[in-house]
């Protein structure tokens, strides 16, 4: 797959396909009583380290792990405590040795947030960035046509 990649719409619940709970803590709050612009950092973090480390594991790439290279993310509608949310997490685009990989922040159905995290593959030994591994890069694609078919 090339660098062009199809558009993904990470606003609907239905273009993810791996979700990750996080529930909420009283700490997540701000002094307005609403889920501070930080956790969702947190949040987006928690769903991307699940979504890349069920193919990146040391067991079959010893010496390679990803490094978060930029996140930005979109605040939607203000979240309060407590529950639970829902981080869906998939796939935007795939470079020669980094991800694009897109988050949406749900909590009871209603949308919250949206996220975009390019991460870097780097070999350990070097610190420097390597090609994402072949067999990654094909689950990924596979991922990615799905995403886009949604």
């Amino acid at each position: 797959m090339n660098e062009q990649s199809p558009t993904i719409d990470t606003t609907r619940a239905e273009t993810f396909r791996h979700w990750t709970p996080v529930t909420l803590r009283f700490s997540d709050q701000d002094s307005m009583g609403h889920i501070n612009n930080v956790s969702y950092g947190a949040f987006v973090e928690a769903g991307r380290n699940a979504f890349v480390t069920q193919y990146l594991k040391p067991d079959t790439h010893p010496g390679i792990d990803f490094v978060l290279a930029r996140v930005t993310i979109d605040f939607r509608a203000e979240m309060h405590y407590p529950g639970t949310i829902d981080v869906g997490t998939c796939i935007k685009r795939i470079g020669n040795s980094s991800i694009t990989i897109g988050t949406g922040i749900f909590k009871d159905g209603v949308l919250h947030a949206t996220a975009e995290s390019t991460n870097v593959f780097i070999d350990l030994g070097t610190r420097k960035s390597c090609p994402v591994p072949a067999d990654i890069r094909s689950e990924l694609e596979r991922l990615l046509i799905e995403a886009a078919g949604v």
